[in-house]
């Protein structure tokens, strides 16, 4: 079976030697030596300060909604992965939808300004497959409405965006280190925070909301979601080897590129972002020809994801105020290929030849 993706697993020595040491020290949470080990190097290699590490990618995003106090209304992408709506839905939040650019996939600018309201005290767009959004426009839009934004990076890792960290931009923007993502820790997060206060304030909530400053007593709401010294020594293991990944990744989208150019459409990229490689989409005519070649590829052993479906203003449990037609038409269309570092040259052209004949 080829998978969707694969989790890359590092050197077993590596990690074992590493395991050995924490079985030394024997202490495995609580802010210990591996997890401040792996924030300081992340924040380093991703060029960003105040990353706070956190258990999964959907509890950062619930960490930064809460440390920026969101309320009311929250305009967020309907062309996503359902954590980043669930997510608001879990806090109270009332997502309020915008439609995406039918190129790029990532939100729309003037569509975010259609949804502004006087409810409205954030925006949450989508870095959607890396790819980054419109962070002027809608840095623009935030002004001038006082809007909190948070971006869901949770398969930005490592892009940069006019030389500079795509991660940087806005008031925080979440990460998710889930195993099948390009850079994992098993399961697990980050939140990267513009204002150190508020970083600060966050990693009090994220151990019960007990604050040091105040004698280690607790004095605002928190909750745990802390790194584990196990999911953070797997981390370290895997940044180590991240620019063979991400070399792997790029040799694999190469292939694809140019042998399926002008056969399906690929996700338009922003002039200014550089690539990770983490997915690779590609649309179809319709949703029946994209069905179609999903059931050839399974027939064939070959997982390919319907990344992104459906569309998200179609939850059964969200009142949508208005229909998203470009997200719902994208989703509809959407198939995500394998890729990951071991996959293979001839399994690369095994799953070109197969759409190509589907078409």
């Amino acid at each position: 079976m080829i998978n969707i993706t694969k989790t890359y697993l590092p050197d077993r020595l590596k990690f074992n030697d590493y395991i050995n040491e924490i079985f030394k020290l024997g202490y495995i949470t609580n802010n210990g030596k591996f997890v401040q080990e792996l924030q300081k190097k992340l924040e380093n290699y991703l060029s960003v300060e105040n990353l706070l590490l956190v258990a999964n990618g959907t509890l950062a995003l619930q960490v930064a909604y809460k440390a920026l106090e969101l309320k009311g209304e929250v305009i967020t992408s309907s062309f996503s992965f359902v954590a980043t709506t669930s997510s608001l839905s879990w806090e109270g939040l009332e997502p309020v939808f915008s439609d995406i650019d039918p190129e790029t996939f990532c939100m729309e600018p003037k569509s975010i300004v259609k949804a502004v309201s006087g409810k409205t005290s954030a925006i949450v767009p989508v870095h959607v497959f890396g790819n980054a959004c419109e962070v002027e426009a809608i840095g623009d839009i935030a002004k001038e409405h006082n809007l909190k934004v948070i971006y869901d990076g949770a398969h930005a890792f490592g892009v940069r965006y006019k030389n500079k960290s795509l991660l940087s931009f806005g008031d925080a923007t979440t990460l998710s280190f889930h195993a099948t993502k390009l850079f994992h820790t098993i399961e697990g997060g980050a939140v990267i925070f513009k204002d150190k206060e508020v970083y600060k304030k966050a990693k009090d909530m994220i151990n019960f909301g007990f604050n040091p400053d105040a004698g280690g007593l607790p004095d605002k709401i928190g909750i745990n979601c802390k790194m584990n010294e196990f999911q953070a020594v797997m981390g370290l293991c895997v940044l180590d080897d991240i620019e063979y990944i991400l070399s792997k990744r790029a040799g694999i989208h190469g292939i694809y590129v140019k042998e399926l150019n002008g056969i399906v459409k690929f996700q338009e990229q922003n002039p200014f972002s550089a690539r990770n490689y983490s997915y690779f989409p590609v649309l179809f005519k319709n949703e029946r020809q994209a069905l179609k070649i999903k059931e050839a590829l399974k027939k064939n052993g070959i997982d390919a994801r319907r990344y992104f479906y459906p569309s998200l203003d179609t939850l059964p449990y969200i009142k949508a105020k208005q229909i998203m037609p470009v997200s719902r038409s994208v989703s509809e269309r959407i198939l995500c290929l394998p890729l990951y570092d071991t996959l293979s040259e001839e399994d690369v052209f095994r799953i070109i030849k197969i759409v190509k004949d589907n078409i």
